[in-house]
């Protein structure tokens, strides 16, 4: 069998591009198609970072950012749903703190070998399923979830303007609220 031509010009077939690369301009517009014949324009995920701030999709089809005022004004939204995020965070912990203050203390008689009585303390914290703060740790627990997933979806659309805002929040909100957040250092704890 002859190997020097792999072309397979001979089968009759013919090669066409299925879809001609992006366009990428200076301002930013990524991810366009052009026009194919049919007035088909196809969006394109953008796969690096990228500075821009024309033909943006944030997180839904209609939310589509074209002027660097609109860039702006998402900014600066990414940027206080980050902020909410930490806070929920560190508010979550709190609550959790606050509704476990329902421990108690059984003191129970033992009797030691030299006829001494010991006390014997146990500590019990009392938390049920069915309870007002267990069904709001729960709601709370669903948003953090859901605000997560948008603070990801937004990074993944790679603009550099959205990944700046979503860590500045981010770090501002922890910065704001971790504050409050109590360490527990436990010294009978030695691995850190």
């Amino acid at each position: 069998m002859d190997m020097t031509d792999m072309s397979h010009a001979h089968h009759g077939h013919h090669v066409e591009a299925t879809m001609s690369p992006p366009i990428t301009d200076p301002h930013g517009d990524h991810g366009t198609h052009p026009d194919s014949g049919d007035g088909n324009h196809e969006m394109m995920m953008q796969m690096t970072f990228y500075f821009g701030y024309k033909n943006v999709e944030l997180l839904f089809a209609g939310l589509l950012i074209n002027t660097p005022g609109e860039m702006v004004g998402a900014c600066i939204g990414v940027f206080l749903l980050a902020m909410f995020y930490e806070g929920l965070k560190i508010s979550r912990e709190i609550l959790l703190r606050r509704n476990q203050v329902n421990v108690r203390y059984n003191s129970m008689p033992i009797p030691g070998s030299d006829g001494t009585v010991l006390m014997e303390t146990h500590k019990t914290v009392g938390q049920r399923m069915v309870s007002l703060s267990h069904v709001l740790q729960t709601v709370l627990h669903i948003i953090q979830v859901v605000v997560s997933y948008f603070l990801m979806l937004v990074f993944m659309t790679y603009n550099g303007y959205l990944c700046i805002a979503v860590a500045a929040g981010a770090g501002f909100g922890y910065f704001l609220f971790s504050w409050k957040k109590a360490v527990v250092v436990d010294i009978t704890e030695h691995c850190h």
